[in-house]
């Protein structure tokens, strides 16, 4: 999952691949902005066939956090 995720990061949102690790943040590390974050949540709400509750974004800090909620959703 990470790999996808990475792919999806690296991709569509430019990320730099050198930077994208599980324990990357996603605003400290990959410098992603508000809208960027959204975008990338809504991409793998639709890769995964999952919904990523309002209330739970603000507890997903690292990819691996996001690998860690769309593995207990699947």
């Amino acid at each position: 999952m990470f790999e996808e995720l990475k792919a999806i990061l690296t991709g569509e949102l430019e990320v730099d691949p050198a930077l994208v690790t599980p324990e990357a943040e996603f605003v400290n590390d990959l410098k992603l902005n508000s809208l960027e974050i959204a975008d990338f949540i809504v991409m793998c709400e639709e890769k995964f066939g999952i919904e990523v509750e309002e209330e739970d974004i603000h507890s997903i800090l690292t990819i691996q956090d996001l690998c860690n909620y769309i593995a207990e959703r699947t």
